[in-house]
Parts: C-alpha cells; structure tokens; sequence
C-alpha cells in the first residue's frame, strides 16, 4: 500500500500544554492530512491513547502533572500501546535529554521551535515504519490462523515460508540478518538496491566485515552492538555507509538481537531505509537558519538579535546614560548631480563601510543611515561607563577617514558631526523589515547639533562636555539658538589630549 494513503488515514496524538506550540504543530500537520488528537497533560494523555490509539505520540517533556517521561512509560507498559512510536518535542536541547527519552522508549526528538519541514520529515518517517510493522503483523496473524484452519501444518508452514518469502523479497526496506563477527546472513533485494550492489549474493560475498567495510566511522558498528548488548534492540539509528561505487549516503536502522537458550548471540538482525534524502533537507534547513542568523545579526545588534530568535516580540528599552552621534556629509546633494547613480551609491557604500569598521573598533552600534547621514550610538544595548569617549574617539576618526575621499573639484568631502549625551529609548519596530531605532530628547539635540554645525567640525553640548573635558580639548562655540531647547551653549571637539 502506498505511503501516502497510509498517512492520510493516520492519527497523532499531540501531547502539550502550550496552545502556541499545540496549535503550530496541529496547523503544520493538518495540511497534509493527518488526524489530529490532543492532550495537555500527561494523565489526559495517557486515557486518550487507550480510548483511540494513535499512529504516533508527539510528547512534550514538560507537562503539568507528570513529566513526558513518565508518560512515556506508562505508555510502553501497556501490551497495546508499545510499539506506537513516541517523539519527544521539547525545548531542551541537551544531549542528555535526548539520551533519557530514548532510554524511556523514545523513537525520536524534535527542539522547539519547530521547523515545518523537519516535523513532517520525522513524523512521516515514524509512521510510515509503525505502519508499515502493523500492516506486516497483520499479514502474520492471517498466515497463522490460515494454518490454524486448515490443520495442515507442513503446507501451511510452506505456504507461510514463500509468503514471508515473498514479502522479504519485494518490501521496499531492506532486510538483513548478521553474525556477531560482521558477516551477512542473508540479505534483501532491497537493501542490494539501497547500498548499491547488483543482488543479495553479490553484497554478501563482497562485504566480509561489515564494521570495517559499510560504515564510515570505523566504530560506528562498535557502538551499535554495545548498544543492542545493553536494551537488545535500537530503533532509528542513522549512519553514514558506503555504497558499492565508493559514495555516501545515510541509512537508519532498526535493529534486534536474537539469543539462544543460553544467552548467547545468533545473529543481529534489522530493518534498513535510505534516508540522505532528508538528510540534505535537513543540512538546508540548517544553511538556511545559518544564514537568516547571520542577516539578521547584521541589521540589528547581536543581543537584540539573540532576543528576537528566542521568541521575544515587543523590546523597547529604557537607557539613562547613552551617547548618540550624528554625522552628514557637506554637499553631497551637489555632489550627487555630478556622477552617475552606480558611482554615487559606491562612494557612500565605501564611505560609510570605513564608518561601520570604526563603529566596530570602537564599540559603537550603528542604528542606521539616512540619505547621506550616518548614525550611531554608545552605551546600548549593554550600557558602559565610557560611552562618551567610545564616541568622541569615533568622530575624530571619521572625519581623519573623510579626508581621503575627493569630491569631482579634487577636495576633500567634510563631515558635520553633532553630539549628545543623555537617555533615550530603544527598541525594535517592523514586522517584516526589522528596524532598531532610539527615540528622546537626547536623540533629538543630537541631531540639532549636527544640522546647527560647520563643516569638517564636532559640535557638541554642555552634557557632553562635562564628559569629555579631563581627557579632551574642547572650545566652547557660545550659545546658540536650538529648535525646541531654547538657547544652549555649546562646544567644538577638537582631539583627544596627549
């Protein structure tokens, strides 16, 4: 039977107390047609997979009565509940997390927050070989009361060999039995097909020491077989083989092992699925999450970043002690109208590159540029006592570095550049388009004494100045007249002293 209308008749079981969570992974498997139960906690859980048992068990850990955990193995407990496979969603990520509930019957393990893509991969994955265990136990028991009816054992026996025959033969996963040492017993066509050898014969006779010649990691088998020593069998256990050609690709297992009377060990023997496809999948997802990140860290500061990919949504903060610099190239509108579109646009990229380096080693973070003005600050989102000098020092550099850049006429461009220090308001606005900006008066003087400057020089205000003046050589301009400040004395940065 098709896998797809295998799964569109399948049930999930999604057990979580998050209705966010609940309500995202309900959505994302919707859409492809599965059944949906849910449960918020363990007990309620547990009751409604004995009235309707599921195809698969999304679990949470954190539950409000009992733990995932525990669910889990009231689940196992039961005779017709165990071999429904179990995924663990949490959003503890530790390897000892995921060690327990594997220990506890977990088949699987999802972090949060989810990705669409990864939660259809694995559920659809669990299902298909639940389903596809449940369909081969049916096939069983209608072999067995075949026999049974006809009371003919030796033909029955028979015709159950070449059925179960037929069945290894044509099954889509592959099929193996093994000795301890690493030799194959037998072999499917199937599992031939998947590693890339011309029959069953031809894998047998050419893979003499399975450890050695099918997995790339040389204790790969190793740790497989402690493993089965220790719980005797494993689900799901994904490696990366070599095929027949000398390629990778990556399988997941399951695996039991068959003992004799005494204990010892007969043979090992397993189920086999081709999985590199999902694999690549999941390494995209990864690039793709990787380079996402890295935008994102680019357009906004590293901690605000860190905040928004954790869930947080409204951040607007409050700092007391915040130096905000403005600065804005003389006549570039002129200049503009002089050289054409892409040789304007590469001038103020490298413009204003050399000022995001200087922002960078002097600790400033930009906010943004406007036009031909540049805009940054010091003391947000970490505040720090030196945020003063980190921006005077700034400013001094920027307008050593203007120099360099010629206008058409062969002179040097100047910058206005205007200071301020005080509090402000920071914080994240968009929803698409992510934009870090600071709001207050403080923001708003800044800005005046950058427009109210002269060129090539750093203008800034008595609250600067007290700052500064221990450590810098400051000349007092007098007092000018300020949009919505009245009159303000102000002063000229002009170095830093010896």
């Amino acid at each position: 039977m098709p896998s797809k209308l295998l799964h569109a008749s399948a049930k999930i079981l999604i057990v979580e107390d998050d209705t966010v969570s609940a309500r995202i992974l309900q959505e994302i498997l919707q859409r492809h047609e599965y059944e949906i139960q849910q449960a918020a906690a363990g007990f309620e859980a547990i009751a409604a997979a004995k009235a309707a048992p599921p195809d698969s068990v999304l679990l949470d850990i954190q539950l409000p009565d009992i733990d995932g955990y525990e669910v889990c193995r009231r689940l196992k407990a039961e005779a017709d509940l165990r071999d429904i496979p179990v995924i663990f969603i949490s959003a503890r990520n530790e390897v000892s997390d995921q060690v327990k509930g594997f220990a506890v019957g977990g088949v699987d393990y999802i972090a949060k927050p989810f990705q669409p893509a990864e939660v259809l991969a694995r559920v659809r994955n669990q299902i298909t070989l639940f389903q596809q265990r449940r369909q081969l136990s049916q096939q069983n028991a209608l072999l067995l009361q075949e026999v049974r009816d006809r009371q003919k054992t030796e033909n029955a026996l028979r015709e159950a060999e070449a059925k179960y025959r037929s069945i290894f033969e044509n099954v889509s996963e592959g099929i193996f039995q093994a000795t301890a040492s690493g030799q194959y017993l037998s072999a499917n066509p199937a599992l031939a097909k998947i590693l890339g050898y011309a029959s069953p014969a031809d894998l047998i006779a050419t893979i003499t020491d399975i450890g050695q010649q099918l997995y790339t990691r040389p204790k790969r088998r190793q740790e497989l077989i402690a493993y089965l020593r220790q719980y005797g069998q494993i689900s799901d256990a994904e490696s990366e083989v070599y095929c027949q050609d000398g390629s990778k690709i990556w399988i997941s297992e399951n695996i039991r092992v068959a003992l004799d009377t005494a204990g010892e060990v007969l043979f090992y023997e397993g189920t086999v699925q081709d999985v590199s496809d999902r694999h690549r999948m999941e390494a995209e997802l990864r690039q793709q999450r990787q380079r996402s990140e890295r935008l994102l860290v680019n357009i906004l500061p590293y901690q605000i970043a860190h905040r928004l990919k954790t869930g947080s949504r409204n951040i607007a903060e409050s700092f007391d002690e915040v130096t905000v610099l403005f600065a804005d190239l003389v006549d570039f509108t002129a200049v503009a109208t002089q050289i054409s579109p892409q040789s304007l646009v590469s001038l103020l990229n490298q413009i204003f590159s050399d000022f995001d380096a200087l922002a960078e080693k002097y600790g400033l973070e930009k906010i943004k540029t406007i036009g031909d003005a540049y805009m940054a600050a010091a003391g947000l989102p970490v505040p720090r006592p030196d945020h003063a000098d980190a921006v005077a020092q700034m400013a001094l550099a920027m307008q050593t570095t203007i120099e360099q850049y010629l206008k058409p006429n062969g002179l040097p461009f100047q910058l206005r550049i205007g200071i301020n220090t005080g509090t402000v308001v920071a914080g994240v606005i968009g929803i698409k388009k992510f934009s870090y900006d600071l709001w207050g008066d403080a923001v708003n003087t800044a800005s005046r004494m950058e427009m109210l400057g002269e060129p090539g020089k750093i203008q800034v205000t008595a609250a600067v100045y007290k700052l500064l003046q221990k450590r810098y050589h400051l000349e007092q301009r007098g007092i000018i007249e300020v949009k919505g400040r009245g009159q303000m004395t102000t002063y000229w940065l002009l170095g830093q002293k010896p």
